[in-house]
């Protein structure tokens, strides 16, 4: 069975084009939850509503929990609460990008 740390390091591998870090070290992921099943399903934000490359970074997430093996079902849902802001960043992350 796939578990909650599978999926964090999987997500690793999706970057925020912009920035070049990776979703979970900006804080952009807000919720893992796997079911017995094999089904997940991540919700995460983006920087701001108006990202860009949002659409590309929830595929790029959705295709890589898919990867896993004993996943059944993928689901990630983009949310807006709690709103984004630096400070959900990796501090060792937001120390390298804004000193």
């Amino acid at each position: 069975m796939v578990t909650v740390e599978q999926v964090r390091d999987a997500l690793r591998a999706v970057k925020d084009p912009e920035l070049n870090v990776n979703v979970i070290d900006l804080g952009l992921v807000y919720e893992i939850e796997v079911s017995d099943g094999g089904e997940v399903h991540v919700e995460m934000t983006l920087t701001s509503p108006g990202c860009p490359v949002g659409p590309e970074m929830l595929s790029d997430a959705h295709g890589v929990i898919e990867k896993l093996e004993g996943v059944t079902k993928a689901n990630v849902e983009l949310v807006w609460e709690p709103y984004w802001s630096p400070e959900k960043m990796d501090p060792r992350v937001r120390s390298l990008l804004w000193g």
